[in-house]
């Protein structure tokens, strides 16, 4: 018997937008829903679940960053995805603050979107689901419990927390990790500020895993932000960055 599609909760107050969003990702495999703007948003989320909500920063009434913050609240383990207008620091980071998983800036490809979707649906099911002893992503297998890393097969040696900060990346494949996040995760509640600390470590990470430590594939930088673990065995990972552009 199949699975159930996933279902998506489309929160946009432009009728064009929501309607070819709503067609785009049926047919890609969605199961689509509509929202108007937050009020309704939040009615239709209190009355049944929804494995995604894509949901746009700017609306009238409850805007997009009140409804991420109380979509969250009534629904945890649902995944959110902003629509933004506004490709800043600023932005981005209170759509992190605010609960959402990730975040997307018009005008986008839909190929990029549902890559962004599915990635936050596996990370989902991935929580649900006991922790892995391996963990893959191209070059790249991690014996979580013996504390080993090998890429190619050759084992590299990591210091303690260049292996905890590569672990918690890899398990957060596909979605962006900001510093204070990171740092909080992987150093502790009191930390959070220490940005040079986060970007020597990762520094160090890269010349220990990437081909070209200068480009980057697996840890790729999310602009403002922080980073995002890429795993080049996943079919719908992004590509590689144009570093010559």
């Amino acid at each position: 018997m199949s699975s159930q599609p996933t279902s998506v909760l489309v929160v946009d107050d432009e009728f064009v937008l929501r309607k070819a969003l709503r067609k785009s990702l049926a047919a890609s495999g969605f199961a689509v829903e509509e929202a108007r703007n937050g009020e309704e948003a939040l009615s239709v989320v209190r009355q049944h679940p929804f494995d995604l909500v894509l949901l746009d920063v700017n609306m009238p009434g409850v805007g997009g960053m009140e409804a991420c913050r109380k979509i969250r609240g009534l629904a945890p383990q649902t995944g959110i995805v902003m629509v933004t207008v506004r490709d800043t620091e600023d932005a981005k980071v209170e759509a992190l603050e605010a609960g959402a998983d990730d975040y997307i800036t018009k005008p986008f490809l839909l190929r990029e979107l549902t890559a962004r979707l599915r990635a936050i649906v596996r990370r989902t099911h991935a929580l649900d689901a006991p922790k892995p002893a391996l963990l893959m992503a191209g070059e790249l297998e991690i014996d979580v419990e013996r504390n080993l890393l090998r890429r190619s097969g050759q084992p590299v040696h990591l210091a303690p927390k260049e292996f905890e900060l590569l672990v918690f990346m890899m398990q957060n494949a596909g979605v962006p990790l900001a510093r204070a996040r990171l740092l909080r995760s992987v150093w502790g509640l009191e930390y959070g500020n220490e940005v040079e600390y986060l970007r020597s470590y990762v520094k160090m990470l890269r010349k220990k895993i990437e081909r070209d430590p200068s480009r980057p594939e697996y840890i790729l930088t999310e602009p403002w932000v922080g980073y995002r673990f890429r795993n080049p065995s996943d079919p719908d990972a992004p590509p590689v960055p144009d570093y010559d552009a």
